[in-house]
This record gives structure tokens, C-alpha cells and sequence, in this order.
């Protein structure tokens, strides 16, 4: 067995914890979530949430995570089968493996987007198209979701190479001199440029000529901040704050797990998952709520701005933002940063995505370290090609909706049983606190073992049999339109039918679950290999 790696500093973890975290939802996601969701009466469900779902499911993933690592576990598999002395465990922790790869691969596309646009920004590719219409062709003929500018697709094809070179550069330097020493310079240069723009929106004011009373960043503000809790009772609310969470820290993917397990025993957990869940909420919060919703409607006044919102994250961040650069000074450079900004926000997070698999191949196969990730992302780039050539029939929808929502509720679900009830609270609470810089208060204990999973199984509940739900919840994320059949279904099951999708696309969407089976298969039989051939890796003594 290979020698595993650790981190070199604190601060480096903290930073590539935090990296993981935030992302593209932190700046597109948010702002439209508050604004879609009661503004100011979003943000108390969200907070809700914050502190029964998204602390306690911090402190656990870091918990196996680092416990696992103690084992030579980096990934889910073994690191629920050191805690559950059951044949099952392995196979269930093959559901994190599923989501971080198969979201690895179609986040890489979107994040590509934000690489590209940061090229048409600097070089004024897309100035002269200042009006919705023909600035949402130019995007959707990028992407090969519609007719615009773009005769092809090579421009995003060749950004997404770029992107995936970039992604797999990274990994391929290892934790010490890959991702802690990128996320060093990234994180601080995400940080810069969010609050260099967010400065910039105090400095915009009312840009109207006309003088509208609602064109003004004030106005922004308290279209998101003002509370309505006249919508509190309102479930859809809760729904979307509690899915904002999932995304936000990236919670049910496996990732912070791979990360925990290159710690030492007794390195912190306690305060380091706090200083990351606090970065990203600061990143979240107060960067992403500040700048494009505030700008959107200084530029184009509530009303309209209301109509971007509810047409998703897309519409704000690559359609109505690029727009607004074209009428300013400088606009392409501060479009440049926008862009770039998010794109920074993409690949901390996606770096982490493929670590889960390459942490797999290596302790259970004997791969080395670029072995490892050379053979992940070969599999990735030839994922990728139905990715980006079927962009336009829902192949990159279907992936988003079974792995990127639905399976992190259900991950989620199966790590706080098996930590909580199975591996027992009294131990996990004795692991969570060892070397810990801060005493966690006692009230977390009963939260993780009856409110966490509580709150997991309305939620999966809910999703389950309001089909309606989970199409609210798909729309916002990237604006990602489900069919009406969907929308009217009594459930999530009656997603399989498929007489509501165009005839076109039924093949595509088939094909995009056929895809995702065959891997969640394959990894199965990995699973499945490992464990015959590793028996002495595998064989644990009780913790």
C-alpha cells in the first residue's frame, strides 16, 4: 500500500475545504433563490437549515473522512465499511462515488462556459449584443442549446478541453503541491475579485436616465433582503432553502470526506469545518447576495429583473451580466473578472470531485498517484463528448437531476444512519471532538442523530411525492426547465415515462440514464474486486 499524503498546512486545508464548497451556485445560484423565494423570508429557512443540515453534516463528513483515513480509506466505500461491519456498507458508500463522477463530469461542461466568457469579456466577442434576445442566442449557441453567433461547437469544445487540462493538471500534483498549493492562490483571488465587484455595485446607483424610482441598487437590495414572512408557510420555500445548502457546501458528494482523510488522527475538525462553512457563507451571503441581482435591477428595474430571476441561474449570470458590461466603462474588464471569478469558483470545486475516485483506484488498486487521475480523466473526457454534443436534448439535464439532486439527499441520508445510529452517536461524538480546538456544544448530538436525518427524510419525502418540487428546485439551480409532464407528475418515479419529452430527445435522455447506470455499475464491480483483493486493507478492528 502506497504512502498517503497529507496536507502541508492548516490554512492550505481550510482554504481547499472552503474551495470545495464554494462554487458556481454560490454567485449564480443564490442570488436567484433569494429572489424567487421571498427575498429577506428565504434567508430565515436558509439559516434553518445552515445550522440543522449543513454544520452537522460538515462535522460528519469530516468525521469519516478523517476517520477513514486512519485506515487508508479516502473514499466512501471503505470509509463506511471501517464504521459498519456489514457486507452492505461498501456498496452503499458506492452511491458518493456515483455522485462526485457524475457530477465531475457534466460540472466541468458548465464550468468550461465561465472560461469562455471570460475570453469573449477581454476580447468584446459578444459587445453589440445588448439586447436579450440576441445576447441569450449567443449564449445558447455556445452551449448548442439553440442558434445565435455560433455556427458550432468547437469554441466550447475547446474550452471545455482547456478546462478539463486545467482540472486534471491540478489533481495530477497531488493534496500538498496540487490542490492545497492551488487553492492557496485561488481562493484569495476569488475572494479579491468578489469583493472588488461587490464594492463596485455600492459605487453603481440609479444608471437610469429616465430616473424609474425602482432602477437603483437600493432597490436590489431590498428586493432580496426584505422579508415577506407572510411566505414562511410556504413549503416551497424551506425546500429550496434546504437544496441551497446541498449545493452550497457540497454536502452528499463524497468530497470533504477525501479531503478529511488526508488528515492526521488528531488534527481539528471541529473548528476547521467551521472555518469553512463560515467562508462560504461569507462568499455566499455577502458576495453572491451583493452583486448580480442588485446590478440586474439597477440596470433594468424590478420588474424585469423579477422576469431574469425566474428564468434561472443562466439567464442572470451569462445573459443579463454580459449586458450590463457592454454599457460601462471598463466594462470588459470588469466582465472579464466576473467571469473569471466564476470560473475560479468552478474548478475548486471540481478538483475536488474527481479526488474520491483517484483516492479508490490508488489505496485499493494500486495505482499510482497519475496513473490514477490520467485513467479518470480519460473517462471523464469520453463522458464529456455525449456531455457537450447532446447538450441540447437533456442529456446534461437527466445527469443534474438523478446525481446532482435527488443522490445527495440520499447520500446524505445513508452516512448520518450509518454515523449516527449504526457506528453510534456516543462513538461518532468521541471522533468529532478528538483534538478539537473548540468545545462543540452537547445540543449538536442530539441534532445530528434525531433532527439531521428527520429533516433529510421530509426532504426526501417531499421530492419524492411532489413531483412538482423537484422541478421547482432543477429550474433554479441552472435553469434548468423540466418538462411539463414532470411538473404534473405525481412523483419522482414518474419521471421514467417519458410521454411528456419530445420524441427527439426520448433517445437522448435514455441514453443519459443507460450512461449513469453503467457507471454506477462498473463502480459496483470495482467495489466489488477491491474487496476480494485486498482482504487484509479492508479488515478492520474495531474503533
Amino acid at each position: 500500500m502506497q504512502k498517503r499524503e497529507q496536507w502541508g498546512t492548516r490554512i492550505g486545508l481550510i482554504l481547499a475545504m472552503a474551495g470545495n464548497a464554494v462554487g458556481l451556485g454560490n454567485f449564480l445560484r443564490f442570488p436567484v433563490q433569494a429572489a424567487q423565494n421571498g427575498g429577506g423570508a428565504f434567508m430565515i429557512p436558509y439559516f434553518v437549515a445552515f445550522i440543522l443540515l449543513a454544520i452537522p453534516l460538515m462535522w460528519v463528513e469530516w468525521t469519516i473522512g478523517r476517520n477513514g483515513g486512519r485506515y487508508g480509506h479516502g473514499s466512501m466505500p471503505g470509509m463506511l465499511d471501517v464504521l459498519w461491519k456489514h457486507p452492505i456498507a461498501k456498496y452503499l458508500g458506492v452511491c458518493a462515488l456515483f455522485v462526485s463522477t457524475i457530477v465531475m463530469i457534466y460540472y466541468t461542461y458548465i464550468e468550461s462556459w465561465t472560461l469562455g466568457f471570460s475570453f469573449f469579456s477581454i476580447m468584446k466577442t459578444y459587445f453589440g449584443m445588448d439586447q436579450f434576445d440576441s445576447m441569450h442566442g449567443f449564449l445558447s449557441s455556445y452551449t448548442g442549446a439553440g442558434k445565435g453567433y455560433f455556427e458550432s461547437l468547437w469554441p466550447a469544445y475547446l474550452f471545455m478541453l482547456a478546462t478539463l487540462a486545467m482540472n486534471f493538471y491540478i489533481l495530477s500534483k497531488g493534496i500538498k503541491k496540487g490542490i492545497e498549493k492551488f487553492a492557496k492562490v485561488a481562493m484569495p483571488l476569488l475572494l479579491v475579485f468578489g469583493a472588488f465587484l461587490a464594492v463596485w455595485t455600492f459605487t453603481v446607483g440609479t444608471p437610469d436616465p429616465a430616473g424609474h424610482p425602482d432602477w437603483s441598487v437600493g432597490v436590489g437590495f431590498a428586493f432580496i433582503w426584505e422579508p415577506d414572512l407572510a411566505q414562511l408557510g410556504n413549503a416551497k420555500i424551506w425546500l429550496a432553502a434546504a437544496g441551497q445548502i446541498f449545493f452550497t457546501l457540497s454536502v452528499g458528494m463524497g468530497t470533504l470526506h477525501a479531503y478529511a482523510s488526508y488528515l492526521k488522527e488528531s488534527d481539528d475538525i471541529a473548528l476547521s469545518g467551521l472555518a469553512t462553512s463560515s467562508i462560504n457563507e461569507f462568499t455566499e451571503v455577502i458576495l453572491g447576495g451583493t452583486i448580480a441581482i442588485p446590478i440586474a435591477v439597477a440596470f433594468f428595474g424590478l420588474a424585469q429583473t423579477q422576469v431574469i430571476a425566474a428564468g434561472g441561474s443562466y439567464d442572470l449570470g451569462f445573459v443579463s451580466m454580459p449586458i450590463i458590461f457592454q454599457q460601462i466603462p471598463m466594462g470588459q474588464y470588469l466582465g472579464f473578472m466576473w467571469f473569471f471569478l466564476l470560473f475560479f469558483a468552478g474548478i475548486t470545486s471540481s478538483v475536488a470531485m474527481s479526488q474520491p475516485l483517484i483516492s479508490f483506484l490508488k489505496e485499493q488498486f494500486d495505482f499510482s498517484h497519475k496513473k490514477a487521475t490520467y485513467s479518470i480523466g480519460f473517462v471523464i473526457f469520453i463522458c464529456l463528448q455525449f456531455v457537450v454534443f447532446y447538450h441540447e436534448h437533456g442529456f446534461l439535464d437527466e445527469m443534474d437531476y438523478w446525481a446532482g439532486t435527488f443522490m445527495l439527499v440520499i447520500v446524505a441520508l445513508i452516512e448520518v444512519i450509518v454515523f449516527a445510529w449504526i457506528f453510534g452517536i456516543d462513538k461518532g461524538w468521541k471522533e468529532l471532538n478528538r483534538g478539537a480546538d473548540i468545545k462543540i456544544p452537547k445540543i449538536f448530538k442530539f441534532i445530528i442523530k434525531y433532527v439531521t436525518p428527520g429533516y433529510l427524510l421530509i426532504i426526501l419525502i417531499l421530492w419524492t411525492v411532489q413531483g412538482q418540487q423537484v422541478s421547482w428546485l432543477l429550474e433554479d439551480t441552472f435553469g434548468i426547465i423540466m418538462p411539463e409532464f414532470m411538473k404534473q407528475s405525481g412523483g419522482a418515479i414518474d419521471t421514467l415515462i417519458m410521454s411528456g419529452v419530445d420524441a427527439e430527445d426520448i433517445p437522448y435522455r435514455w441514453a443519459s440514464r443507460g450512461m449513469m447506470v453503467l457507471i454506477f455499475v462498473g463502480l459496483i464491480i470495482m467495489v466489488k474486486i477491491a474487496w476480494k483483493r485486498n482482504k487484509p486493507l479492508n479488515s478492520h478492528f474495531d474503533v
